[in-house]
């Protein structure tokens, strides 16, 4: 699991689409009165353990609005 505390743009050679999986979110309270948004990827029905949490990301207020803001950049549109 990891709490994201900044974003760092990455340069590759290598882009490819990966396999859809299902993601769960979950928003919580911590002390001190901040959310947290909590985004769980799911592993495919081929692993070992079907449905098991794979990765976890958390987002607290200000990295939500850094990603806002890449989101908005990289789609324009929305």
């Amino acid at each position: 699991m990891a709490l994201i505390d900044r974003f760092e743009h990455v340069s590759s050679d290598k882009n490819a689409l990966h396999r859809p999986v299902t993601c769960g979110w979950r928003m919580f309270n911590v002390d001190g009165g901040g959310v947290i948004l909590q985004l769980d990827t799911y592993g495919t029905a081929e692993r070992q353990i079907p449905n098991k949490v794979s990765q976890s990301i958390q987002l607290d207020s200000r990295a939500a609005g850094v990603l806002l803001g890449l989101i908005r950049d990289t789609f324009g549109d929305l």
